[in-house]
């Protein structure tokens, strides 16, 4: 099984993490049709995504509060 590289989110900026957001909210969309449709092979895929948009808006936020600047 090949290791997914994490990508830390304090060294993206926000556009990118708003685009991040936005493919996983995509991706959680799309698994949760095909899961409707036909079980998935591994259905606690859906929370790691669910979890991995919930790290992002977390990060997001944490710059709203901090006032921390914006890396472009």
């Amino acid at each position: 099984m090949a290791k997914k590289v994490k990508i830390n989110l304090k060294d993206l900026s926000t556009e990118e993490l708003m685009e991040k957001v936005g493919e996983e909210k995509l991706r959680l969309q799309k698994l949760r049709f095909s899961h409707a449709v036909s079980p998935l092979e591994n259905p606690n895929v859906l929370k790691k995504v669910r979890r991995e948009i919930a790290r992002v808006h977390t990060e997001l936020r944490a710059r709203e509060i901090g006032g921390q600047p914006v890396k472009s």
